[in-house]
């Protein structure tokens, strides 16, 4: 049964106020599954050999959503999930998971995801993922997802990875593998403040020839916090990827930005880019002009930014 937080906090990571009727989905709270549904060409089965579920996906399955959100509303809960997502050939469906933690007590709370996604021949997927902290207690709110993707001939995977606020440590692993003329791209965002800190690790590689990939890390730390990124593209085939991270850097926190590209094929074209900086002045300047106070304009900024 869920009750007025559990609500709250599915709203916030996955933008839901109701399941739709016709769509796929598994609830997860404190360590456990409380609610599950599946549908003619989506099946959700309970792993026997660890915490977990497998998604099953039927070949050519087209325009269904399935939500697979996980909530933590108990303050000491360690819990560590396996999901692994199949889907078959030319399906095209939309996956909405995220973890939403409320700890109101004095024990740290904690989430690890570890998902794993083989996505078959002509495929497309789009998975958006929401990390969000809250709760009046001293413990600590930690998320710790790991994100493992193979991507078959000419399919296409899309992620949004987003920390909206409240998770006092992160370490977030993400790798892909693409075959021939695949597609992948991965946007990350997220913003830290206080004491809180974030690691991302990402490592992509293109094996196939004709394979695409595009990575995109959009932060902002505030206060004391700490960021750490490591993204890494490495061409084996002739290919393509972008490596973008651009940063907004204030008060007294911390980023490091570490890209790194490796091509092992003469046709390996590869990019990197990586900018930190502070607020533009003209544009605090601007926003003030309308009447915003000054944390006002800040907040208008960051929030356009991470968009």
């Amino acid at each position: 049964m869920l009750d007025i937080t559990d609500r709250n906090l599915l709203q916030t990571i996955s933008d839901l106020s109701y399941i739709p009727p016709q769509s796929a989905y598994n609830i997860r709270k404190n360590g456990a599954g409380i609610e599950r549904r599946n549908t003619e060409k989506v099946e959700i089965v309970t792993k026997t050999d660890k915490p977990g579920i497998d998604i099953r996906v039927k070949p050519g399955t087209v325009g269904e959503t399935v939500y697979i959100p996980v909530i933590i509303t108990d303050t000491g809960v360690n819990d560590k999930v396996y999901n692994d997502f199949y889907i078959g050939e030319d399906a095209d469906v939309t996956i909405v998971a995220g973890c939403g933690i409320h700890n109101s007590g004095c024990h740290e709370s904690r989430h690890d995801g570890i998902h794993r996604f083989f996505i078959g021949k002509n495929a497309r997927v789009k998975y958006v993922e929401k990390h969000y902290g809250e709760g009046e207690g001293t413990g600590a709110r930690v998320l710790n997802p790991t994100t493992e993707v193979f991507i078959g001939e000419n399919a296409l995977c899309e992620m949004e990875t987003v920390q909206i606020r409240g998770v006092d440590s992160t370490v977030r692993e993400t790798n892909a593998q693409l075959e021939a003329g695949a597609k992948f791209t991965v946007t990350e965002r997220l913003m830290t403040h206080g004491r809180q800190t974030a690691q991302s690790n990402m490592k992509v590689e293109l094996n196939g020839a004709g394979a695409t990939a595009q990575i995109i890390s959009r932060s902002v730390a505030k206060d004391g916090s700490q960021q750490v990124f490591y993204p890494n593209a490495i061409g084996n085939a002739p290919c393509h990827a972008h490596v973008q991270c651009d940063s907004i850097i204030m008060d007294d926190a911390k980023i490091r930005s570490i890209p790194a590209i490796e091509a092992n094929n003469t046709d390996a074209q590869i990019i990197h880019e990586a900018a930190i900086g502070r607020i533009n002045n003209d544009q605090l300047l601007k926003l003030m002009t309308f009447g915003l106070t000054s944390e006002e304009a800040e907040e208008v900024i960051i929030e356009g930014f991470l968009k």
